[in-house]
């Protein structure tokens, strides 16, 4: 996790994200209640036994709170990606990539793609059923045609690539913000991919998984950015913001709970607002 040193309404990646929302709060009073929230979340993390490794972030990098810009995989390689925007390159601190490599060694390095302009963020771009090697994504301003697809093949993962039209219309810009992946569960909102897809895309996961379906309201509560993770007594649980907890029904957290022992629901309001990402985004696993 990276505790922003700035964080304020990214106007470069607006235009593909109509999660964020602009006002004209002071930059300070905004990067005051987006530390604490952060602060709060890495608690409550540390209080259910999750494992956390805290960063500090640039202050020029007002999305460096959102840690996408690489991946970890098996047999201790690191995957670095090439990102939408420069302040969002720029998150790729020499620093941190360093410290990165005493435990990783780089398998891809990227961020030669963004002078072609062409960038796939990470695991906010595919999201990866690991155990069965398939990736599954929605084409956007963030997730490149062609380098999803090479992602795959260079990868070894079967590629699911899709189309999805959010509330405004537009491509969905990350692929966690409508679905997340469990070991035996998946949180999706299948009404955001276009029908030419959808059938594909769900055939694939219900052969592995049980489906919990979301709305689109949902989505734009935040409650398909979210993460299992494991804590106290290896106990899998699940990840998500309060916002995104909050509009869940009774029938879907009990559905939740067949597979997870518990939520971990931190108040993400700030982050979200001006950020348009949540829980997920705030997480980058480390294995």
């Amino acid at each position: 996790m990276v505790e922003p040193a700035g964080f304020y309404f990214n106007h470069s990646t607006a235009p593909s994200n109509p999660y964020q929302i602009n006002d004209d709060e002071d930059r300070d009073v905004i990067l005051t209640k987006a530390v604490s929230e952060f602060r709060e979340f890495v608690n409550i993390l540390i209080e259910n036994g999750v494992h956390v490794t805290v960063a500090k972030g640039h202050a020029e990098c007002p999305d460096h709170i959102f840690p996408n810009w690489f991946s970890v995989h098996e047999d201790r390689k690191m995957v670095i990606y090439p990102m939408l925007t420069e302040n969002r390159a720029a998150e790729k601190t020499p620093a941190m990539i360093e410290t990165l490599s005493r435990h990783y060694d780089v398998l891809m390095d990227w961020s030669h793609y963004e002078a072609e302009n062409k960038c796939l963020e990470g695991v906010s771009s595919l999201i990866l059923d690991r155990v069965n090697r398939k990736a599954y994504g929605t084409f956007s301003a963030r997730t490149d045609r062609e380098l999803a697809p090479k992602w795959c093949a260079d990868m070894g993962y079967e590629p699911f690539l899709f189309e999805t039209a959010s509330h405004t219309g537009d491509p969905v810009y990350h692929s966690d913000v409508m679905m997340h992946i469990g070991t035996d569960f998946v949180g999706i909102c299948a009404d955001s991919i276009t029908l030419e897809y959808r059938g594909k895309v769900m055939d694939s996961l219900r052969k592995t998984h049980d489906i919990i379906e979301l709305d689109m309201d949902q989505v734009r509560a935040f409650a398909g950015n979210a993460l299992e993770v494991k804590g106290q007594g290896d106990k899998p649980m699940i990840i998500m913001s309060q916002s995104g907890y909050d509009s869940l029904t009774d029938v879907q957290r009990d559905h939740y709970l067949r597979h997870v022992d518990r939520f971990i629901t931190p108040n993400l309001s700030t982050v979200q607002h001006y950020g348009g990402g949540a829980a997920r985004c705030m997480l980058q696993e480390l294995f």
